[in-house]
């Protein structure tokens, strides 16, 4: 049974690993579209697969694509660095350029026989029919106007939103099947309660069709005043105003405002657009920033700080001027909305209309005037159990969240209309409610060459002259050429947390990633988990390294692997481990093992290992000699057994606390201070159980010894440039990174650090004793390892290590050639491997014993 803060280990990184989570832009999408997906897709040049994903969840694309107030492009993590991604802009040339009428989705199951009346065409109301006419209901638009779309139709300029566009993609409901019935207003036209008695549920989703002005004002009601939404659905009818002319003011800060004071300088009687508002700049404006840019461009004039103080009309009671006080503060200490004006520097300013866009309510008279109360999270109406809402007259604010509103609506109706709970396992966050994601990447966990200066500036289409343009209602913006478009969705960070996946080449063989894997084993339990993959971690460390997080994830596999061991009688239950257990025991059999002390007293015994001795018996001797030298003869003894650290490697506990109590007891015998190591493994397993001090020869030669006095210099001749290779078991030493760098300046020769070294070295592929189990895997590894190498020529520190990068096709050394060696040049490279056995260990044996 693994240990408890095993257990808990695997909790806490299922709970908190971010492999799964979506990126911030899909989740800030009401309607949850995968933003990141189809902006993939266009680097690939696959459009017709862009506008599917995009489809899956919008059936307005191009209408989106001009004017959705994007969230997703407030939550993008590229904007915290430079500029967002312009998701609106790729999705707009998705669908101008590959999206197909032919090629929509037309499918729905079979008819019901319910009977769904839907009050208003906009995106909430179209959305809504959209998913109950799939699920074959038979739905019923009812529509005041003339007109599909809403406030898409009526409070959107024409030169924002053409309109043959929103005709097109609001077509998608007559080809569902969907009745629409134009020019009828409920109340008016046809009652309430005729829909209730016909129909088995209603969608009310109604927009804010009544704009408010400033009443308080004397002269509110003069001729040339409007609201927004009165003036914008006149201009979207007849492109001019009959009431609107000359000077014309706007007081506001939001898009509507833009799109008012833009709108009236196209007006053919118009002579200057103004704009007033709260704000004390434009930097602080709500209104989107390429608003009020396109503004500025078209002539607009800015009047910040400021509201008004009284209205002034001519004799035929007609707008003629205002007098302007200005704003010192918008809240007041709570918070609240309460501005407060300097009532004695008054201005004055000649106009001749007024234009108020600040604010639109709801009509109520569907509902007698009173307010509709409604659940928030299933939308339906806490008087009426077949009546539910969406949209504007519920609680969204902008036309994605419309949308999401309308689908949800419709999956209630749906549950409803079934006779099941409305909303019994379903998630607002799924739904267009509030959504976060855990996903996070720090700037050092950005993608490769993410702050390239071709990627830092955002992308914007072309645009009409704004001089030609005010003459017009065409629309202004055009849509990103092919090749601008792959220029800003090569901008995109395509954000995800996967990391330890892309550095680590063992679990993509098995997951996709840490929170799939660990929820596997904590559902189904680690004996009943293939026990391959605990046995084919390397234990290289670097999924923590990468992991923002730290996630500890080899020390699971550790512990797995003990406990495979124990069910199985305290031995591997992998055949591939059967011949390393094999070689481990020899490896600390007397036949190959010796103990030589100092000749006075063991200060520094050197203990080299199993696979230096074993591939070079000679440079065993000349680290003996050295030391000998420089510390000693009668201070230096030297330990030939092997620490036994493969059998604890792949979790046979006992076995190796056996095994390594041979080499404890030598170590205990000749009471040696000080353990000197060659190989990065025993120096760990020393440190960790042998209760002295222990440093490598690495160490010990740069605080203490020196090199050989014969070897300084000796490379400054070569022609060889060398990598160097460190050991991921001592990654966090780095000391030994510090020694063998030195060494090798002082040997002469040069050095060119590769990829990933020091603390982020990789694995050569030995880690975890891999190769036993899992052959292909390991090859994978030492080749991955060798294409960071930029040099022929490579140096190890490790036996091991040595001959992974040899396989892998480099000339591999063992730094103890070049201490102990002549001067290496490119013509002495060669493979070193065949040598290497236990016939070796018993020349190194003979060799010290002489």
């Amino acid at each position: 049974m693994l240990k408890k803060e095993i257990i808990e280990n695997m909790k806490y990184i299922v709970d908190n690993c971010m492999g799964e989570e979506k990126s911030a832009c899909t989740t800030a999408c009401p309607m949850n579209t995968d933003a990141k997906k189809y902006i993939a897709l266009i680097r690939e040049n696959k459009g017709e697969e862009a506008i599917k994903v995009i489809r899956e969840e919008l059936f307005i694309p191009r209408v989106l694509g001009r004017v959705c107030a994007h969230p997703c492009e407030k939550a993008c993590r590229r904007g915290e660095e430079d500029e967002a991604i312009s998701i609106a802009g790729l999705k707009r040339y998705i669908a101008d350029n590959f999206d197909d009428p032919k090629m929509w989705d037309l499918s729905k199951k079979e008819s019901t026989g319910k009977k769904i009346a839907v009050i208003g065409f906009g995106p909430a109301g179209a959305q809504g029919a959209i998913t109950l006419l799939k699920e074959g209901h038979e739905v019923t638009i009812f529509e005041k106007n003339s007109f599909c779309g809403g406030m898409l139709r009526y409070g959107i300029p024409e030169y924002r939103l053409p309109r043959e566009i929103v005709e097109s993609e609001f077509s998608l409901i007559n080809k569902l099947g969907g009745k629409i019935k134009f020019n009828v207003e409920i109340g008016k036209d046809i009652s309430f309660e005729i829909l209730e008695k016909e129909y088995d549920a209603i969608l009310i989703s109604i927009g804010k069709q009544i704009g408010r002005i400033d009443k308080s004002l004397n002269n509110f009601d003069a001729k040339g005043i409007l609201s927004a939404v009165k003036f914008l659905e006149e201009v979207s009818l007849t492109k001019d105003s009959k009431d609107i002319r000359g000077n014309i003011l706007t007081v506001g800060g939001g898009d509507v405002a833009m799109d008012c004071a833009r709108s009236a300088l196209r007006l053919k009687n118009s002579k200057n657009s103004y704009v007033m508002f709260l704000e004390k700049d434009l930097n602080t404006l709500t209104a989107s920033k390429h608003e009020v840019e396109a503004a500025l461009e078209e002539g607009v004039k800015f009047i910040p700080s400021s509201g008004i103080e009284e209205i002034f009309v001519d004799k035929n009671g007609r707008v003629k001027e205002i007098s302007i006080k200005k704003c010192e503060s918008i809240f007041d200490e709570e918070g609240k909305f309460n501005p407060k004006f300097n009532e004695e520097n008054i201005e004055k300013l000649e106009i001749d209309s007024l234009i108020f866009a600040i604010g639109q309510n709801i009509d109520l008279s569907i509902n007698n005037g009173e307010k509709f109360e409604f659940c928030k999270e299933s939308l339906q109406s806490k008087k009426n159990p077949k009546v539910f809402y969406a949209g504007d007259c519920a609680s969204s604010s902008i036309v994605v969240q419309a949308m999401a509103e309308g689908r949800r609506a419709a999956k209630s109706i749906i549950r409803f209309l079934n006779n099941e709970d409305i909303w019994s396992g379903r998630d607002i966050a799924l739904e267009g409610g509030k959504s976060e994601t855990k996903l996070y990447l720090p700037i050092e966990y950005l993608p490769e060459s993410w702050d390239l200066d071709s990627k830092i500036k955002r992308r914007k289409g072309e645009q009409l002259d704004p001089k030609e343009r005010i003459k017009t209602f065409l629309e202004v913006e055009k849509t990103f050429t092919h090749k601008v478009a792959l220029e800003e969705a090569n901008r995109c960070l395509q954000c995800e947390c996967k990391l330890c996946m892309k550095e680590c080449m063992m679990m993509p063989e098995y997951t996709t990633c840490p929170k799939e894997l660990f929820k596997n084993y904590l559902e189904n339990g680690y004996e009943n988990m293939d026990m391959n993959i605990a046995y084919s971690c390397n234990e290289c460390k670097q999924c923590t390294i990468k992991c923002p997080n730290s996630f500890e994830i080899r020390e699971n596999f550790i512990e797995m692997r003990k406990e495979y061991v124990k069910a199985n009688g305290d031995i591997s239950p992998l055949d591939g481990h059967i011949g390393l257990d094999d070689g481990q025991e020899l490896e600390c059999s007397k036949k190959y093992s010796v103990t030589i002390p100092g000749k006075k007293q063991s200060k520094y015994v050197l203990i080299p290992g199993c696979t230096v001795p074993a591939s070079f018996p000679e440079l065993v001797e000349k680290t003996y000699e050295h030391m000998k030298e420089t510390l000693g003869e009668e201070n230096v003894g030297i330990i030939l057994q092997c620490c036994a650290r493969p059998t604890e490697i792949i979790g046979e506990t006992k076995l190796f606390e056996e095994r390594y109590s041979r080499v404890q007891k030598e170590i205990d015998d000749i009471d040696a201070d000080v353990i000197v190591t060659l190989c990065p493994s025993c120096y760990l397993t020393y440190e960790k159980y042998s209760g002295r001090k222990v440093i490598s020869y690495w160490d010990l030669m740069r605080e203490i010894i020196g090199i050989p006095k014969s070897q300084k210099g000796i490379g400054e001749v070569s022609d060889v440039i060398f990598n160097i290779h460190d050991s991921c078991p001592t990654r966090e030493v780095t000391s030994h990174h510090d020694s063998i760098r030195w060494i090798l300046s002082q040997l002469g020769y040069k050095i060119e650090e590769m990829a990933n070294i020091r603390e982020n070295t990789r694995c050569c592929g030995v880690g975890g004793m891999l190769g036993c189990i899992n052959s292909d895997l390991y090859k994978k590894i030492v080749d991955r390892r060798v294409r960071d190498a930029t040099q022929d020529h490579i140096i190890s520190y490790c036996g091991s290590c040595r001959g992974s990068m040899e396989l892998g096709g480099l000339d591999s050394l063992h730094i103890l050639q070049l201490i102990h060696g002549e001067c290496y040049y490119k013509k002495d490279a060669k493979k070193r491997s065949e040598n290497y056995g236990m016939h070796n260990r018993l020349e190194t044996k003979r060799i010290v014993l002489k």
